[in-house]
């Protein structure tokens, strides 16, 4: 049994049937918005009155982790929810099979810890392979991957022939997403429902985007996720993570900003995709 198969049936073994939900974002390439759609499904949740654990699992660059500081920071006073956070430490032993068994086990008491006292915990993986984005994944409910409109994403989830752009087969990160997907189900019978979004979708190059969108196409039936379209390249995201606030925050009057048609736009969008991805109990994505 490989590493991946091994520790997804540890953690696959624990995981329950019923709620808690587990959401994780994940893929092997950074710079596609994980952390920013984690934190808009965050700040979804919250709003329809669900309890929320947050779990980054990226010990390096702790984007998520700067986010939800910098939102802490920002409500203050405010009367506001917040998610009860944890911030994973990578294992510090030098023997590899002894560091790996440090962050299981710390991973396994932080998740443990925020399923028993929590609604849904959101999960944020690094953008690269890890032992601890691997046992993430094998946690999940609700799988996200975000990625880029290109063909360049597209290699994340698959490599393709070159003269047909046909699918060759799956790609590392597909195969460790399937061996998961099986280890779960042989644990105990419950399914990750993997769902690919498009970020940062353009509206120029129409025929560069049909075609990723034809191959995805063939991939998600290859590769059994859904396909929804996800956020767009807009200035407003980047904006708001000095202040950990999310789209969803700028309707309410404690964000005290007006809203231009750039952010009714992205708003429109974020609503769009909290309703694809069809979390249970959140109705209408939570952002009515």
């Amino acid at each position: 049994m490989s590493d991946t198969m091994s520790s997804s049936s540890t953690i696959a073994a624990s995981a329950p049937n019923v709620a808690p939900h587990v959401v994780v974002l994940g893929n092997e390439k950074g710079g596609a918005g994980k952390t920013t759609v984690a934190m808009h499904v965050v700040a979804a949740l919250l709003e329809a009155g669900k309890s929320v654990g947050t779990l980054d699992l990226d010990v390096r660059q702790k984007s998520f982790s700067r986010y939800i500081a910098n939102r802490q920071m920002w409500v203050g006073r405010r009367d506001m929810q917040m998610p009860e956070h944890i911030t994973m430490q990578a294992g510090s032993h030098n023997s590899l099979d002894i560091r790996q068994q440090e962050e299981s086990e710390s991973f396994v008491r932080a998740l443990g810890h925020l399923r028993a006292n929590h609604d849904f915990v959101v999960i944020d993986c690094p953008g690269s392979d890890s032992y601890l984005s691997r046992l993430g994944h094998a946690s999940a409910d609700t799988l996200i991957t975000p990625m880029n409109e290109s063909f360049v994403d597209v290699d994340l989830l698959a490599t393709l022939d070159p003269n047909t752009l046909e699918v060759a087969g799956p790609s590392i990160y597909a195969e460790m997403v399937w061996q998961c997907r099986q280890a779960r189900v042989q644990a105990n019978g419950a399914a990750i429902d993997w769902v690919v979004l498009r970020n940062r979708t353009s509206h120029i190059h129409a025929k560069h985007r049909k075609r990723v969108e034809t191959t995805l196409d063939a991939l998600a039936s290859r590769l059994a996720f859904r396909q929804i379209e996800g956020l767009s390249e807009r200035v407003v995201f980047r904006e708001m993570f000095p202040a950990g606030l999310t789209l969803l925050d700028l309707t309410s009057e404690e964000a005290n900003a007006s809203l231009t048609m750039s952010h009714v736009a992205a708003r429109a969008e974020v609503k769009s995709l909290l309703n694809a991805l069809n979390l249970p109990g959140l109705s209408g994505g939570g952002a009515e």
